[in-house]
């Protein structure tokens, strides 16, 4: 198996960021306009299927990582909300929770794979932990950027505001000050779910919440749109990368 997940480049994190964003506009919109049970139930099964088909593939696959990395995106948001509005969980509660949940996951991983890195997801266990990490991560992002925006009262724009800034200073850190390349994903990775959806909110809800009151759906629209573009342009770089097909006799000369 070849490493099925992409590499970290900075199209990798403006589609990142375009996922968690349409994550959040796409969650509220759905379960806005559809019966909420049903529409989870939906978004469970258009999980679970991109979830199955990426794990299907024996190599990274734009189109098909994206999709899995899109309804994450939806799924993770209404876990998060569902606790939250459903079952009364207080955001700074189910923020730690989650918190513990990733730390328990990584340190599995590592206990049992001896790394982190995102280079080398090439066994169905790595696959595993992947994945489970990246849902983690957009359940405790969800929470965390609610408890800043509503819980906190910060707004939705004060919060991408302050969450664009920790999402840029691993990067730095990482450039600059030496710090691990995989402490470094993982902590961007992290902020990437608050910043994308606090911006998404901030242009998608009402006037009185403070935000532009664009709509959930439209943003949705857009967002999706321009994830369309940034996973075509991906394939092309992939196959742009890999070269022209040759064939084995005539490269071998036989």
């Amino acid at each position: 198996m070849r490493n099925t997940v992409p590499a970290v480049t900075a199209l990798f994190w403006v589609t990142k960021l375009l996922t968690t964003a349409m994550g959040e506009t796409a969650s509220d919109f759905l379960v806005k306009t559809i019966d909420p049970v049903v529409v989870v139930g939906g978004a469970f099964g258009l999980f679970a299927a991109a979830l199955g088909l990426q794990f299907a593939v024996r190599r990274y696959i734009p189109w098909v990582y994206w999709s899995a990395v899109l309804m994450v995106a939806v799924f993770g948001t209404m876990v998060a909300d569902v606790l939250h509005v459903e079952l009364g969980v207080p955001y700074l509660v189910s923020t730690l929770v989650f918190a513990v949940v990733l730390t328990a996951v990584f340190a599995l991983w590592y206990r049992t794979q001896r790394t982190l890195s995102v280079h080398r997801i090439d066994t169905p266990a790595r696959q595993g932990f992947y994945w489970s990490a990246v849902l983690v991560t957009f359940a405790l992002g969800t929470a965390v950027g609610d408890l800043t925006a509503t819980t906190l009262g910060l707004g939705y724009f004060a919060s991408a505001l302050l969450f664009g800034i920790l999402f840029a200073i691993p990067g730095i850190a990482y450039r600059w000050w030496g710090f691990g390349a995989t402490a470094a994903f993982w902590t961007a990775y992290v902020l990437t779910r608050p910043f994308g959806a606090s911006l998404s909110d901030g242009l998608a809800v009402s006037h009185a919440r403070g935000g532009m009151a664009l709509g959930t759906g439209p943003v949705s629209l857009v967002l999706f749109a321009a994830i369309v573009v940034c996973v075509a342009v991906l394939t092309v770089r992939g196959r742009a990368a890999a070269g022209p097909a040759v064939d084995a006799p005539a490269a071998a000369g036989l």
